[in-house]
């Protein structure tokens, strides 16, 4: 058990670190990642202004597009991971090697972390001081754990994803095109999820950036609790139980997933 522990944790240290040098090896890069982000982020900021909505929803349109970069990170370099590399063949690399595969998906989303985390600091930072976003923290310790919880139940819900992406080819890429706009709506990225009304909102609530959102709007900003959803410490709760269900899952489906693959014969590329 102790030398199996070591063994993923160096395979977790291993994808972190290819994941991390690869996104920022190309200066280039970081202006896309960053500038054209801001500039749709802008455009909300734009059309709230010319509507002369109350000042907050500048500050929820800043907080959205800070967590779209998670949000991008966990659809196109988590859930859709497994298919690129059966395309490149290194899926069967993966298969045989002596560890988890969760381990092997912890160390894309360590490493995938740390990149999203750039373009979200950018749009954070810059959006906050040239529109001057007005924040009031209600609570610094409850913010902190509200987006710790946020990112852990995301990350867990592509893990999810990379379970089913593994045996579907292009249909990978279809489903991430498919999940990448209906979620800005239905998590309310630029917008309270309140407005979408209760029953839209309770659905929405089992993406984790839905309650994400809504809590970390209400601890951030003064006026935010009057546009929340429910109330924060309710979210924290459900946060947590999204946390442990989507982890849990995830673990049963790539062990399912892998099982059907191999027994179907679909984990490797097979050209037609």
């Amino acid at each position: 058990m102790k030398t199996s522990l070591k063994t993923n944790l160096r395979a977790v240290l291993a994808r972190s670190y290819v994941r991390f040098w690869a996104a920022n090896r190309e200066p280039s890069w970081w202006v896309s990642e960053t500038i054209m982000p801001l500039l749709s982020t802008a455009a909300y900021v734009f059309v709230y202004k010319a509507l002369k909505a109350p000042e907050e929803y500048i500050g929820f349109v800043i907080l959205g597009g800070t967590m779209s970069a998670y949000w991008m990170n966990v659809l196109w370099s988590m859930a859709a991971q497994f298919y690129w590399e059966k395309e490149m063949g290194n899926l069967e690399l993966y298969m045989i090697a002596p560890i988890s595969r969760m381990s092997i998906l912890f160390g894309m989303a360590s490493g995938g972390f740390i990149h999203a985390s750039t373009r979200a600091v950018a749009v954070f930072l810059m959006g906050s001081l040239i529109f001057k976003v007005d924040f009031a923290v209600i609570s610094v310790t409850k913010l902190i754990i509200v987006f710790v919880l946020t990112l852990v139940a995301l990350y867990g819900l592509g893990m999810l994803f990379s379970s089913v992406f593994m045996l579907y080819g292009r249909e990978a890429w279809h489903g991430a095109n498919l999940l990448q706009e209906p979620v800005y709506l239905l998590s309310g990225f630029y917008f309270p999820v309140r407005n979408l009304g209760f029953a839209v909102a309770l659905v929405a609530s089992f993406i984790p950036l839905t309650l994400g959102l809504d809590a970390m709007r209400q601890l951030a900003f003064r006026a935010g609790s009057k546009s929340g959803f429910i109330n924060v410490n309710l979210e924290l709760s459900v946060l947590v139980l999204l946390c442990v269900i989507f982890l849990v899952a995830a673990n049963y489906a790539l062990k399912y997933m892998e099982y059907l693959g191999k027994k179907e014969g679909r984990l490797t590329l097979r050209w037609q």
